[in-house]
């Protein structure tokens, strides 16, 4: 399973970005995808999670501004992120397990200026 993540860039706080993260390969039925984010000298984090039923769950200092989605027939998830503040300020990889294994894509760069 190759993953190619998109969607990053600069913005000021208060903006938004959506990212997107396409699944391509041998995908098979994609369970659990989610989001993390990890900076520099920091262990990598999860930020949202969407599973196969649509159910997520979110880390609580991104409540209420992000939103994960996905679309099954393009085997693709997104994570919208609104109201950014500069502690959102990470490389985001994508993530998901489809029953035989867990792919992580090549991470794109978020960063939040005040």
């Amino acid at each position: 399973v190759q993953l190619q993540a998109s969607g990053g860039g600069s913005v000021q706080a208060g903006g938004s970005l959506r990212l997107s993260c396409v699944a391509s390969g041998r995908v098979f039925s994609l369970n659990v995808m989610s989001w993390h984010r990890q900076t520099p000298g920091k262990q990598r984090e999860l930020v949202a999670a969407i599973g196969s039923s649509g159910s997520t769950n979110y880390r609580d200092s991104v409540k209420g501004r992000f939103t994960i989605s996905r679309d099954n027939a393009k085997n693709t998830v997104y994570l919208q992120m609104n109201s950014l503040k500069p502690e959102d300020t990470a490389v985001y990889f994508c993530n998901v397990n489809n029953g035989l294994g867990s792919y992580w894509g090549q991470g794109t760069l978020v960063t939040v200026s005040s």
